[in-house]
């Protein structure tokens, strides 16, 4: 099993790309379900999930061609079952987004029930309830979600809370349905715009995508288009959180400012300058050591639930005190306790975390418990004195692509190590 070896290094600086967004890439590879011709896809990330989701389709039948780096080419003509088995589910909850393309496709789908991270439940009742009613009839049978229908009807679906998957599952679902479908209470998420963007061009009728109200007029069938996936704005994020981190000056290239509204906001809370171009974001702390900053964790277009983590690890090593209140999933301060070995200073109560920074965090062995405390711990080992050793580093493989190339590019001290390496 991969470790990350991290040495603090002092201020980060320099240039580096972002890739593309992998929970953009991921629905809008399932939804190459939709289509019976080829659904061309660029700046895809080459990450763990991305892998498990290729795998998936070609389970299935679905011709999935590499044509250069980033890009692929997804045929689905050739399916020959409907059938997400509990082998590739289990450690990835996306492959649920599988469901509703192919009741809308195919009329029939078996999805087993996701893994994923363990940071608190995140059911999919809100997608069964939705589909069901559309017309569909589904049961829950040996670890299956087993669905039917001949054609999904056009519905109006008021979701409980906001959920991004299940407004990605329903909206591919309507794409192809029987009339009218309106999405009320949906998730406004960039991914999801993307989602929107690229179901459009491949014939979709769709009105509001990107507020919490989608409209949808079903068609009769969608054709392939070539698509171009939107960057990563939690990578983006990561990487100018190193920079303040680290006392640096950081420059993400190939991203989307427009993406990253409240996360720029704390980041000059900070104190870092904070600069943007049309396809770029520069970070820069002047060397200074960062200040601490509160934040509230909310539903697009508050501040991101997947930044969250990465902000605690910022306000461990900043001068005053900040409170972190995380209002998305119940168990996402599981990195807490892995920042305690490194000497943070943070006391949690219930859903709110108060952090007292410390003039420096010291490098011990620490276990990554999900994709965003992963990066977290990394971050603070950046900013550690002495060596940081990170076990279960499969985590960050799921969202980052080659963090540590990256990292090193701009002067990290990061090393992948296997279980007996030195």
């Amino acid at each position: 099993m991969d470790k990350f070896r991290v040495t603090g290094n002092g201020p980060l600086s320099g240039e580096v790309p972002a890739s593309g967004a992998k929970n953009a890439a991921l629905p809008i590879l399932c939804a190459s379900l939709l289509v019976d011709d080829a659904l061309i896809l660029r700046n895809l990330p080459d990450l763990w999930d991305v892998g498990t989701t290729k795998r998936l389709l070609r389970q299935m039948g679905v011709q999935v061609a590499e044509i250069g780096r980033g890009s692929l080419a997804v045929n689905a003509s050739g399916i020959s079952t409907c059938v997400a088995p509990y082998e590739l589910v289990k450690t990835m909850r996306a492959s649920i987004l599988v469901l509703g393309p192919l009741l809308a496709k195919r009329g029939a789908a078996q999805v087993s029930l996701p893994g994923g991270c363990a940071i608190g439940a995140r059911p999919v009742n809100l997608h069964i309830k939705g589909l069901k009613a559309m017309g569909a009839k589904i049961a829950l049978e040996g670890g299956f979600v087993k669905a039917e229908a001949s054609r999904l009807k056009g519905a109006r679906i008021v979701f409980e809370t906001v959920t991004v998957t299940g407004t990605e599952n329903l909206l591919m679902a309507a794409v192809l349905a029987d009339g009218q479908t309106v999405l009320e209470n949906a998730a406004r998420e960039p991914e999801i715009v993307d989602l929107a963007r690229c179901l459009t061009a491949m014939g979709a009728k769709i009105d509001g995508a990107g507020t919490s109200t989608i409209i949808v007029e079903g068609v009769r069938e969608l054709h392939g288009v070539e698509h171009h996936i939107i960057p990563d704005r939690i990578e983006t994020g990561t990487f100018l959180v190193a920079g303040a981190i680290t006392r640096g000056h950081v420059r993400v290239t190939h991203t989307d400012p427009n993406l990253l509204d409240t996360v720029l906001v704390k980041l000059q809370q900070a104190g870092a300058r904070v600069s943007t171009g049309s396809d770029w974001v520069d970070v820069d702390m002047t060397g200074r050591r960062p200040q601490a900053v509160n934040l509230h964790t909310l539903p697009h277009p508050g501040f991101p639930t997947d930044m969250q983590a990465q902000f605690m690890a910022l306000d461990t090593i900043a001068e005053g005190v900040g409170t972190i209140r995380e209002t998305i999933f119940e168990n996402r301060f599981m990195h807490a306790q892995e920042l305690f070995r490194l000497g943070a200073k943070i006391h949690i109560e219930g859903n709110t975390a108060v952090v007292t920074g410390v003039e420096r965090l010291i490098g011990a062995p620490v276990m990554a418990t999900d994709l965003r405390a992963s990066a977290a711990l990394v971050l603070a080992g950046l900013a550690a004195d002495g060596e940081t050793t990170i076990d279960r580093v499969y985590h960050i493989d799921r969202g980052y692509e080659r963090i540590e190339d990256k990292l090193d590019a701009l002067g990290a001290h990061i090393a992948r190590v296997s279980d007996g390496e030195g």
